[in-house]
């Protein structure tokens, strides 16, 4: 099968919205964050979320695609640090391999507050984590889960800190390309995505078949997968959360060219 016909998609619920309904039309490939940057560059996949902090690494080779977006404004609930004791005091963190957006925007976070712990890369498995650490940052569905099993544990929501600081929405993911993609299946891939996002929002009867289907997957009650698709985490990436985008590609990941976009007319 040719990598043209392939989407890749992050495997957490956050992208349910726009692919729940693609796999007819389109091979989706589901990954880690961090490793969809690997498979667009390789050309395993046409397109793909990837983590920001990758596309400034490789904007050289890279194009977004605009309109689509991992995006909060406020809590996103699934970026989340957990500890046993409070931040101001946690002597080490451990970071989890699959994301390197969070990880940046963690340690710019911490480094604003004067705060130095160290940091060690491992498996996004809490348990194992603060075991060996004070802290350790999670993300996506494994994150949602632990907020709701470990009450009583330290968080701190990237999101919602990101925001509280710059009063921006925070993009953690962006819809990238390599730049000599054919660009009519590219237009076609965008087109696909946003309508079935624009599907998801806008039918009631499709949005409680994919609420649903992401509720039994995860395990938590219809409510508080509609709370997470609607308050939390968005995939329509508009001008205010543009930019945000700019402004975290220049202050945390220091990137001082321009992003290139698809044009939304190709």
């Amino acid at each position: 099968m040719s990598w043209e016909t392939v989407l890749g998609r992050v495997a957490f619920a956050n992208c349910d919205p726009i692919f729940d309904g693609l796999e007819d039309r389109w091979k989706i490939l589901p990954a880690p964050p961090a490793w969809l940057t690997g498979h667009l560059l390789r050309r395993d996949c046409l397109t793909a979320p990837i983590p920001a902090a990758d596309y400034a690494k490789h904007s050289d080779e890279l194009l977004l695609l605009p309109d689509l977006g991992i995006v909060s404004n406020g809590d996103v609930g699934s970026v989340i640090l957990f500890g046993t004791r409070p931040i101001n005091q946690m002597r080490d963190i451990a970071l989890p391999s699959d994301s390197s957006t969070s990880r940046a925007l963690l340690q710019w976070v911490l480094g604003l507050k004067n705060l130095d712990p160290k940091f060690h890369e491992t498996g996004p498995d809490l348990v194992a984590m603060l075991e060996k650490s004070d802290g350790a940052l999670l993300i996506g569905d494994r994150a949602l889960i632990a907020a709701k099993e470990n009450p009583n544990l330290v968080k701190l929501d990237l999101g919602a800190e990101w925001t509280k600081i710059t009063g921006f929405p925070m993009v953690f993911g962006v819809f990238a390309a390599r730049k000599d993609s054919p660009i009519d299946k590219l237009a076609k891939a965008r087109k696909d995505m946003v309508n079935q996002y624009n599907h998801f929002l806008e039918d009631t009867s499709w949005n409680q078949e994919v609420i649903s289907r992401t509720s039994e997957k995860l395990g938590f009650s219809e409510s508080r997968i509609d709370e997470y698709f609607s308050i939390e985490v968005q995939n329509k990436l508009d001008d205010k959360s543009k930019e945000g985008l700019e402004h975290f590609l220049k202050v945390v990941c220091n990137m001082d060219s321009d992003i290139t976009w698809l044009s939304s007319h190709e």
